[in-house]
């Protein structure tokens, strides 16, 4: 980690996770706003902590699975840990401009 400060990697995390797409809405996780935080220690634990767009939900195993696949190309990242959290709820508000447009969401 060296090389790239833990800020730079964030943001390569956060591209990587722009490739994992919701796979009822065909919109990426971030653009939907499901993920709400990103923490990467030295040791090359990469947390991620998302939602879904509704509780029950049944896509939690799915999702992080391609959570762990997009990261895997990064070389900083020795292990993910997705956890699904419910607080706070998400909203539509949450979404990028982008996501609402491609959602036909005004």
């Amino acid at each position: 980690m060296a090389d790239k400060s833990v800020e730079q990697i964030k943001d390569e995390i956060i591209e990587k996770l722009e490739d994992v797409m919701d796979p009822e809405l065909g919109i990426d996780i971030v653009n939907l706003g499901l993920v709400y935080e990103v923490n990467l220690d030295q040791a090359g634990l990469c947390q991620i902590k998302m939602t879904l767009t509704t509780m029950g939900c049944p896509l939690t195993d799915i999702l992080a699975d391609m959570v762990e696949r997009a990261l895997q190309p990064l070389p900083e990242i020795k292990q993910v840990d997705v956890q699904f959290v419910w607080e706070p709820a998400w909203t539509i508000n949450r979404m990028t401009r982008y996501a609402k447009m491609a959602l036909g969401i005004h």
